[in-house]
């Protein structure tokens, strides 16, 4: 099961952790886990070609944590989209993915 931890501070979120595996299908078969690197990469991708040293980020295998350094408008809607996208999954693969 892939565990999405939202740690945040006076109502702003300032730490995403994502980490375990779908286990929904064989790997590069498995459309949960391909949805969910798609919604969080296409994300933090967005925000870092608008706002260079916004987010920093460490990934290693199965683990991703996002650290939201600067504020704004738009980088908090598009972090809060992706949070929303997730959900959605959620809904539908309650077994695969949990967001706490």
């Amino acid at each position: 099961m892939i565990k999405v931890k939202i740690n945040k501070e006076n109502n702003v979120i300032n730490n995403i952790t994502i980490k375990g595996h779908s286990l929904y299908d064989d790997y590069g078969k498995d459309i949960v886990c391909a949805s969910i690197s798609s919604i969080v990469i296409t994300t933090v991708n967005g925000i870092l070609n608008i706002y260079d040293n916004s987010l920093s980020y460490e990934e290693n295998n199965g683990y991703l944590s996002i650290n939201i350094l600067i504020h704004n408008n738009i980088i908090d809607k598009l972090i809060n989209n992706m949070i929303d996208l997730l959900k959605s999954l959620e809904k539908d693969y309650k077994n695969n993915i949990k967001i706490q």
